[in-house]
């Protein structure tokens, strides 16, 4: 796995600040479709891919709100343990998903791994019914007077 999946980024209060400030700079820059260019102390100056200005504006807008930060690549394998992090529920629960085919898994020897695409997949989805349910529950309590 990489070392980013593995530790998120927690920003200091400081590190929050410059991201805010960068990020509104970052913003203006997408907006006017300029070219990014980072220059390294000693003065090289680095050009980067039109697809990082998406990328970097939305990693510093996350890190100004003081957010914790992870970059996963979509064909990432992740072991069980790190999918179930992923979705915020336990291993055992995350098993009982790849059982009962809610979740796409492979094995490597005799270890499930979970891409994260699949995982990512899946979270989607449920998200989507929960908020289908949660509509119904609405319109239903709407029907019945109850006030929600």
């Amino acid at each position: 796995m990489t070392q980013l999946l593995q530790r998120p980024v927690l920003p200091s209060a400081d590190d929050s600040a410059l991201a805010a400030d960068a990020s509104r700079q970052l913003s203006r820059a997408r907006r006017d479709d300029l070219e990014l260019r980072v220059q390294i102390e000693g003065g090289e100056t680095l050009r980067l891919p039109k697809a990082v200005s998406t990328l970097l504006y939305h990693l510093l807008t996350e890190m100004a709100q003081g957010n914790a930060v992870t970059i996963i690549p979509v064909n990432a394998e992740l072991t069980t343990q790190e999918a179930a992090e992923y979705l915020n529920v336990s291993r055992p629960h995350l098993i009982r998903l790849l059982g009962e085919g809610k979740v796409r898994f492979h094995m490597v020897g005799s270890h499930r791994r979970v891409k994260f695409s699949d995982l990512e997949a899946y979270r989607k989805a449920s998200d989507e019914e929960r908020q289908r349910v949660m509509e119904e529950l609405a319109a239903e309590a709407q029907e019945l007077g109850m006030g929600y």
